[in-house]
């Protein structure tokens, strides 16, 4: 026996000697207390202190045992569906590191603009490190958890970057987290699609206007979710997005809240069926410089570049006729049927201006999807919607796996003009917005190598018209656009 293994050897009796010990003195202990109480001269309050003595030494060798169990378990490293995370040896306390690179590239093929008057409207094409983040997920004594993710990505787009994720949960009941802090939100099927599982490069346009009202992705948020293997049900109050305003001492918070609900109505291995609805309401407006407003803003489909949004009903919201309110009302579909996939959504939408017209919208999309190779989306129910693919068959060329494949197309439509007649100014019709409308038809070949990388190519069409309401020679011209656009994706996730 090598002096290591006697070293080990003692190491284990150092930690054993003080439980026999505490056994030897409990066993006599309790073997000598008839005998002490049968003796002459012993009353019964010097027993019962003896009895007492004896309730609190098995108390201190019950926890002395239980404290050498959770520390003779050793840490684990624990590697599942290619993520790997620490953990004690008790499981209660863990920490892994999360993050997924998005780098997107595309170029417009085509842009007919349909008219000379069509403002600043000039898209290029780029490159995008669309999503670029690292971070930290846990939990803490079984039933906390904890997330901290930033994101560096986002580097030619408008849309936020800094901190996505920074939140506090309690996850102590069944099925069931209370949430604080900065996440993404579940309001919409498609926002509760994690960015690594939606089947295009970017949401459908009508969801991302519904959620930038107060919902979406970096937004501040405290609520809670519960949810079993068929049913999910969540409420949330919402603040701000991370960054919005800051620096500006006239921008006062927005605040908010949003309700979701869904129910799978069939669920077996080969099929199912998903139905839900949403409401979100703004409950403060934002406000700069003294006027709350918003803007309803998207382009088509595709975050190459800068270009501004010809789908805009610029700030709906005055100084004199200030935004007092909105919601958008949601309802939702999703069908799995072996290796094909369908998933739809509708989205109404309604913001109120003191002094004027209520402005209503609507807008809606579908999408369809055929895994060439078999697998097909699962759902998922601590979030109420379903998951990517997960290819049976990684690609390896020594293997022979191919990895697997996936056809995708959609069709989405928001129009954003209301109490508006083709040849008024804003003089003539001040409750008017002439936001325009939008049709978007994406089609999509997506490639899953192995669960942590995929890659994507996507073709956009998507057919803008909007009417003029600008007093002079361009009022009432269709000021829209037609576009054609090529985009990729290098997808990582860990």
């Amino acid at each position: 026996m090598t002096q290591l293994d006697l070293a080990k050897m003692e190491k284990r009796r150092s930690h054993v000697r003080p439980s026999l010990l505490a056994l030897t003195a409990l066993f006599a202990a309790t073997s000598l207390t008839p005998a002490i109480a049968h003796a002459d001269g012993v009353d019964a309050a010097q027993v019962q202190a003896l009895q007492e003595q004896i309730k609190q030494l098995q108390a201190e060798m019950d926890q002395l045992v239980a404290n050498q169990v959770k520390v003779s378990a050793k840490p684990k490293v624990v590697y599942k569906k290619g993520k790997f995370s620490l953990s004690d040896g008790s499981g209660e306390n863990t920490i892994a590191v999360t993050g997924r690179i998005h780098l997107d590239a595309g170029t417009y093929v085509a842009d007919k603009r349909k008219s000379a008057s069509t403002p600043g409207y000039n898209p290029n094409g780029g490159f995008n490190a669309r999503r670029a983040r690292i971070g930290v997920v846990g939990k803490i004594g079984g039933v906390w958890g904890y997330s901290f993710i930033y994101d560096a990505g986002n580097s030619d787009d408008s849309a936020p970057k800094g901190i996505q994720t920074a939140q506090v949960s309690y996850n102590g009941f069944n099925n069931t987290a209370i949430e604080f802090g900065y996440s993404d939100t579940f309001f919409s099927l498609d926002e509760a699609t994690s960015s690594n599982d939606i089947m295009f490069m970017e949401r459908a346009t009508p969801g991302a206007l519904a959620t930038g009202i107060a919902a979406g992705d970096f937004r501040s948020n405290i609520g809670a979710r519960h949810w079993s293997d068929r049913y999910w049900v969540g409420a949330y109050f919402t603040g701000p997005a991370q960054g919005q305003g800051a620096g500006s001492h006239a921008f006062a918070s927005q605040f908010g809240a949003f309700q979701r609900a869904s129910y799978q109505i069939l669920q077996t291995k080969e099929y199912s069926l998903h139905v839900g609805a949403g409401a979100e309401e703004l409950l403060k407006a934002p406000t700069f410089s003294g006027a709350a407003a918003l803007t309803l803003k998207d382009p088509p489909e595709l975050r190459v570049d800068g270009s501004p949004s010809l789908l805009s009903t610029g700030a709906l919201g005055t100084t004199a006729n200030p935004l007092i309110g909105a919601d958008v009302i949601n309802a939702e579909v999703a069908a799995v049927y072996h290796n094909y996939f369908l998933q739809s959504e509708y989205f109404h939408y309604s913001l109120d201006r003191r002094g004027l017209k209520n402005a209503s919208f609507n807008g809606a999309y579908g999408e369809v999807a055929w895994t060439i190779t078999g697998e097909s989306h699962k759902y998922k129910p601590e979030t109420g919607a379903y998951g990517g693919i997960t290819p049976e068959n990684p690609f390896d060329l020594q293997q022979g796996g191919l990895g697997a494949w996936e056809l995708a197309a959609r069709v989405s439509y928001v129009g954003l003009n209301d109490n508006f007649v083709t040849g008024q100014t804003l003089a003539t019709a001040p409750s008017a917005v002439a936001g325009g409308d939008q049709l978007n038809y994406p089609a999509g070949i997506n490639w899953y190598v192995n669960n942590n990388m995929r890659f994507m190519l996507n073709y956009v069409h998507s057919n803008i018209r909007k009417t003029s309401i600008a007093a002079g020679g361009s009022l009432g011209k269709d000021i829209g656009a037609t576009v054609d656009a090529v985009g990729a994706r290098a997808q990582v996730q860990f």
